[in-house]
């Protein structure tokens, strides 16, 4: 995007790069941004705005077992069985474009709602700040930087104020690096360009204007991205499957190759018997499982964003309800999250008008990021600036925990601080009392016990400090020393009034919740006693630094509020969860929440969040509220009773079937279901098993956090695949003992009754209760009824002769379907019996107790 006779970038001077983008200070018009977003395209490193319609299609043939069954319909076509050949094909063809337009409905429906969620960029346009998405940003655009801001393109810094820039996702660096605005080396690596900013890193603290030079697959992390082999951990839920896949491909290769082996052996026909044989395998294969998945992680997404949840990874719905803790910081969720300031008193406790004008200085001038503490500070009262002109700015960092401003008026300079009460006390040196000053040594005693007096009613307390400073090109961190303490900002944020009822309502659904945050422990144990929530075990940032991890893995089990902490402890706690085999969720919406999001479990943030939190997030929610977080888990754990309806299905019903064919193909003359037939089945099937997604759930399914037990679905799949068999080769020998049915007859009758029997356990295995006393969705209903009307129509249609069906007679068919009769009251009376021998206990979680009062 450089002329190519020009310097790199980097080593370009700030006039030099102005002109080669012919872009000033004040930005692009909004007419120039336009034609070069045409000329340039977004601003993202893949240029894909909807799911590839033709790469989903596609991707429902990858299965091998899908593929050996094309292959060897294209050799049977190729030997003359063109019919047969034909049939195979349109069947599997006709379950491909079913799960397609399923998917592709269910994919486009989640990005649209993840646009909902965009990460925006301040962005210089027609000399205005304006609030743009990423995706929109051009080179040239005049970007704004503060601490929390994702860098959406590479660019040149053009000014700086203590800007740190955590770039360790590109060049691996563990520390922030400093960014300032001044060419570096033409021969400089990315580590060593300190005046470039690059996309994908984030900002620590400060500020900082920069030029867009590069975006897209231009940039550094652009060009990295295609060999990047990191990858997102595997979430609980996606193990899960893992295993179960691994279980079905074992059963279904032995499977195969036993039947196709002995089918041989005995002389059968070979392309027959593979036809069969890899037919018995799409029958046991549950190919519609990732369909089913994606269907009904799309239907809980839509539900989340009902009710106020947007979901960023999908497969993280299913690890939603799974989760058994949930740690959160108190403002806005256990507190309504609208902070007001209290008071503003000096050194004596008394109300002072120069302690708030001092803070409104600070908060009017400062150009950090926004907070509501400083929005407080300015909605107090009328702050007028009038001659005041800003200086220079120290920015907030997380290690110093404190801000100053250096105004001047008149012509006397003032260094302006506010912050945490200790660390503004631990650069004062003096405090101020009436008109004069005193050794801060001679009243700290009196600071602290006022600290702790108003921390222990809840008051959060920020201290004030000031100085008279000479003027100087620049001010630095080394300028904050020898202050003037000059009193404390009081503010409150009450409990919110349903908190103590959905802290409750959590207990109940099996998820501890334990407070992380930065408070002093007095606040957040009067925060806790306020909403009810009784403290098992209080840890410090200072104790947690004393615990080896053995020590913290058994600490984390009794403590549920953890305070003082920084962000590397938040993410050590969460990681001592972990360890314990907990699922981790974390509520968080700053800077020093990312590590924390990132490591969790489950992450969650708020769309008013600073932009790498929200980046880091699994969801976003659009208002902060546990009550949300609430119906979120019931949904996820909705989500994946559904998800394990359709695994218990296929393996009661079609282990079952295809272990019963594959032994009557040893014994029987002929075929008992030629391969069409066996595809035809699980066609039919189908259409039903598409509607669980949207199933409803036994209450008793969303009470307690669930797990993947793949013990548990090899013991469900033996017990009824053999209750299965046994009906199966019941129903064999009156058809061929009894009946003395023929071929064609045969298969006719066990045709239907695979169909009718498959449609009634659905209905029997969607809950755990008697069937008759768990209601299924309409649509499921219908579509079961749909279905059964369809297969009993089936042999007596023009069809039935080129699908090698017969019509039934009455008798046989009254027989039938008492067979089926009989297998569904066994199969009720063994449901019992197995959840009563393999009841699922879920880990046990230990539950905070609540008090059900409110405190005043």
């Amino acid at each position: 995007m450089l002329p190519p006779d020009s310097n790199p970038y980097w080593a370009s001077s700030t006039d030099q790069l102005l002109q080669q983008f012919q872009a000033t200070p004040d930005g692009l018009t909004g007419e120039a941004a336009r034609q070069r977003l045409a000329q340039y395209g977004p601003n993202t490193l893949k240029a894909k705005d909807r799911t590839d319609a033709l790469r989903l299609f596609l991707e429902q043939f990858k299965s091998p077992i899908m593929l050996i069954l094309l292959v060897a319909t294209g050799i049977s076509a190729a030997l003359g069985d063109w019919l047969d050949s034909l049939i195979i094909f349109l069947i599997v063809l006709g379950s491909a474009v079913l799960s397609f337009f399923q998917e592709y409905s269910a994919s486009n429906a989640v990005e649209e709602l993840r646009a909902r969620v965009q990460i925006r960029v301040n962005s210089l346009r027609d000399g205005q700040v304006q609030f743009i998405p990423a995706e929109e940003i051009v080179p040239g655009d005049m970007v704004l930087l503060s601490a929390g801001s994702l860098i959406p393109a590479d660019g040149v810094v053009i000014e700086a104020t203590d800007c740190f820039v955590n770039q360790a996702v590109l060049t691996g660096e563990t520390f922030p690096v400093e960014k300032k605005p001044a060419p570096v080396s033409l021969a400089a690596g990315l580590s060593d360009r300190t005046n470039v900013v690059f996309m994908g890193t984030s900002v620590r603290s400060g500020t900082a204007k920069a030029l867009i030079v590069q975006t897209g697959a231009q940039t550094a992390f652009g060009q990295i991205a295609e060999t990047l082999t990191l990858r997102p951990p595997e979430t609980e839920f996606e193990r899960g499957i893992r295993r179960f896949g691994y279980l079905l491909t074992e059963l279904m290769l032995v499977l195969t190759i036993i039947v196709f082996a002995i089918n041989v052996f005995f002389q059968k026909p070979a392309l027959d018997s593979l036809l069969f044989s890899v037919a018995l395998a799409v029958g046991l294969t549950p190919q519609l499982l990732p369909a089913i998945i994606n269907i009904t992680l799309a239907q809980g997404s839509k539900a989340l964003a009902q009710q106020g949840v947007i979901v960023r990874h999908l497969t993280s719905i299913e690890n939603f309800g799974s989760m058994d803790v949930l740690c959160t910081d108190k403002t806005g969720t256990l507190t309504v999250g609208v902070v007001r300031l209290d008071g503003a008193v000096n050194v004596e406790g008394e109300p002072s008008e120069n302690v708030l004008r001092l803070a409104a200085i600070n908060a009017c001038f400062q150009t950090g990021l926004a907070n509501p503490l400083d929005e407080a500070i300015l909605a107090s009262g009328e702050f007028d600036p009038g001659a005041l002109i800003k200086v220079d700015e120290i920015p907030y960092d997380f290690n110093r925990k404190r801000l100053s401003v250096v105004i001047r008026e008149a012509n006397e300079q003032t260094l302006v601080m506010k912050g945490a009460l200790n660390n503004i006390l631990a650069v004062c040196s003096q405090a101020r009392i009436g008109g004069a000053t005193q050794a801060l040594d001679e009243i700290d005693i009196n600071i602290q016990q006022r600290y702790a007096d108003w921390s222990g009613q809840g008051f959060r307390v920020l201290g004030v400090a000031s100085k008279a400073v000479r003027p100087q090109e620049r001010y630095t961190q080394a300028d904050e020393q020898e202050m003037i303490f000059e009193g404390f900002l009081l503010f409150f944020d009450p409990p919110k009034p349903d908190v103590q009822q959905t802290i409750s309502d959590l207990n109940d659904l099996g998820v501890q919740l334990k407070i992380i945050t930065g408070d002093n422990k007095l606040v957040a144990l009067h925060t806790a006693e306020a909403v009810g929530l009784e403290v098992t075990g209080a840890l410090t940032g200072a104790e947690l630094n004393t615990l080896s991890d053995e020590s913290l893995w058994q600490a984390v089990e009794r403590a549920n509020l953890y305070c003082e902490v920084d962000p590397n402890q938040k993410e050590r706690i969460i990681l001592a969860l972990k360890k314990r085999d907990h699922v981790v969720g974390y509520m968080g919406d700053g800077i020093n929440d990312a590590p924390a999001l990132h490591t969790a479990d489950v992450g969650v943030s708020v769309d008013t969040a600073v932009d790498v939190a929200k980046d880091a997030a699994d969801f976003v929610l659009m208002e902060q509220s546990l009550a949300v977080l609430r119906r979120g888990i019931e949904l996820g754990r909705t989500t994946f009773a559904n998800t394990l309806k359709y695994v218990f299905i296929t393996t009661s019903a079609n282990f079952g079937n295809m272990f019963s064919m594959a032994g009557a193909s040893l014994f029987m003359p002929f075929l008992p279901l030629l391969p069409k037939q066996i595809l035809l089945i699980n066609f039919l099937t189908d259409f039903p098993a598409m509607t669980i997604a949207s199933d409803a759930v036994d209450r008793e399914q969303v009470t307690c956090p669930r797990r993947w037990d793949i013990r548990f679905i090899r013991d469900f799949m033996v017990t009824f695949g053999l209750i299965s068999s046994l009906f199966d080769y019941l129903t064999f020998g009156l058809l061929l003992l009894v009946l003395h049915a023929g071929q064609d007859e045969f298969r006719s009758g066990w045709f239907v009754l695979s169909i009718i029997t498959e449609l009634l356990i659905l209905l029997v295995m969607r809950t755990q209760k008697p069937f008759f006393r768990s209601k299924p969705s309409r649509a499921l209903l219908a579509a079961a009824l749909a279905v059964s009307v369809v297969t009993l129509l089936i042999p007596y249609t023009p069809l039935n002769t080129s699908l090698g069906l017969a019509p039934i007679p009455p008798t046989t068919l009254l027989a039938l379907l008492g067979i089926a009769a009989l297998y569904i009251t066994a199969s009720e009376l063994a449901k019992y019996w197995f959840y009563r021998q393999h009841r699922e206990t879920p880990k046990p979680v230990r539950r905070s107790r609540i008090h059900l009062r409110l405190f005043p």
